[in-house]
């Protein structure tokens, strides 16, 4: 950075040498004025009214016209004054901040010190942070008297000029001091939609988004000409709509606004669930095998069978008679094979023991008594299975 002026802070029998430096820049892109037609840059030119000549610059003056009398000021008069001569900031005052009304101040200058020995400038430093004050100060810059305070930020002193008292506006708006009836709920409301927005300044969270819009028509521009469409860049413009003047139900405004912000917030946060959850409910979704074998078992017996085809009995009532025929089919399929399955495993069940009796008793007295049982068995199985096969009549 490069020094815009260099003085010292005096106060008392201190003085403080230090150099100015501007503590703002603009980040507006610089444009200029281009003739429509032909694109010709528009240049102003410094021109005299009485022989039409250009004039440079080390040939203009200020003046002051009286109405009746013009007052011609050299440069070499307006140097001679007294306060421009002065390279000190004076310090004349200390005051708490909160009696610094903001709207007073202007521009910053961030101060270093200027000497082979900062300790002067360390001392005030320290003696603001300590006390917690300001200080109220006047300087002369660029030909002009200024008001403004020293303050610290950051380990650095900072000049802000200010406004005089007189060049500050009285704000006389009559509508402003009307007497508005206001009911506790509305201010409950209000309060909450504030308390909605409460949280840390950070400057770094907010953007020029004009500026930043200004850079990407200038881009897109570079690349497609005149061919450019706005409407595909930025998207379409919003219909302008007139005020319709109607009278906005504060209370109903206060109340979408608080639920607009809270459904924001949990949104944001349904959006930033830990990937541990999302797995979890992955697998509540996805049943283990284990659960889906046991569910088989169940549908596999006897009784898992007749529960299964009553409910389903029961939820094919008073629908379409397409629907319950399909569903009686279904219910006797799945009745034979659950039969099926049933008559299976009892007869090798039965064959099981007669191994085993097969081996205790002699084997001609075995067979022979136990032939006759199992044909009976079979004769009923198969009983079974053919009244099964018969569908059942849908309710």
């Amino acid at each position: 950075m490069r020094a815009i002026w260099t003085g010292s802070i005096a106060f008392g029998l201190v003085n403080v040498p230090v150099k100015a430096y501007s503590a703002a820049s603009d980040h507006d892109i610089d444009l200029h004025q281009v003739h429509d037609k032909d694109g010709g840059r528009i240049r102003y030119e410094r021109r005299c009214e009485v022989c039409g000549k250009k004039i440079t610059y080390q040939h203009i003056d200020k003046a002051y016209d009286t109405g009746e009398q013009t007052v011609v000021l050299t440069d070499e008069e307006m140097d001679a004054l007294p306060s421009e001569k002065s390279r000190e900031i004076d310090v004349v005052q200390f005051v708490p901040a909160e009696q610094i009304d903001p709207l007073t101040l202007e521009r910053s200058y961030y101060l270093e010190p200027d000497s082979k020995s900062p300790k002067a400038y360390a001392l005030l430093r320290r003696t603001l942070e300590q006390t917690e004050l300001m200080a109220v100060v006047k300087f002369a810059l660029r030909q002009k008297t200024r008001l403004g305070v020293l303050r610290v930020r950051d380990d650095v002193m900072v000049l802000q000029s200010m406004m005089w008292g007189d060049e500050l506006r009285e704000a006389d708006f009559p509508a402003a001091h009307g007497a508005a009836k206001i009911s506790p709920q509305e201010l409950k409301m209000s309060a909450a939609l504030v308390e909605q927005f409460t949280g840390d300044f950070d400057s770094s969270q907010f953007e020029d988004d004009y500026q930043n819009e200004l850079r990407t028509l200038i881009d897109e521009k570079l690349k497609q000409g005149d061919a450019l469409d706005t409407d595909a860049t930025f998207g379409e413009a919003p219909a302008e709509t007139e005020s319709s003047g109607e009278v906005i139900d504060l209370m109903e405004a206060l109340k979408r606004s608080i639920d607009s912000k809270r459904g924001g917030k949990a949104k944001a946060a349904t959006r930033s669930k830990p990937a541990k959850d999302a797995e979890a409910e992955a697998a509540t979704r996805s049943k283990p095998a284990k659960d889906a074998e046991a569910e088989d078992e169940d549908a596999d017996s006897g009784s898992g069978g007749k529960k299964t085809a009553a409910k389903k009995e029961a939820a094919t009532k008073g629908t379409k008679k397409s629907t319950a025929t399909k569903t009686a089919a279904k219910n006797s399929s799945d009745e034979k094979t659950s039969t099926t399955k049933t008559t299976a495993k009892k007869t090798a069940q039965k064959k099981t023991e007669t191994k085993k009796s097969a081996e205790k008793k002699p084997a001609a007295k075995k067979t022979a008594a136990r032939k006759p049982a199992a044909k009976k068995g079979t004769t009923s199985s198969a009983k079974k299975s053919t009244e099964t096969k018969r569908p059942r009549k849908s309710a």
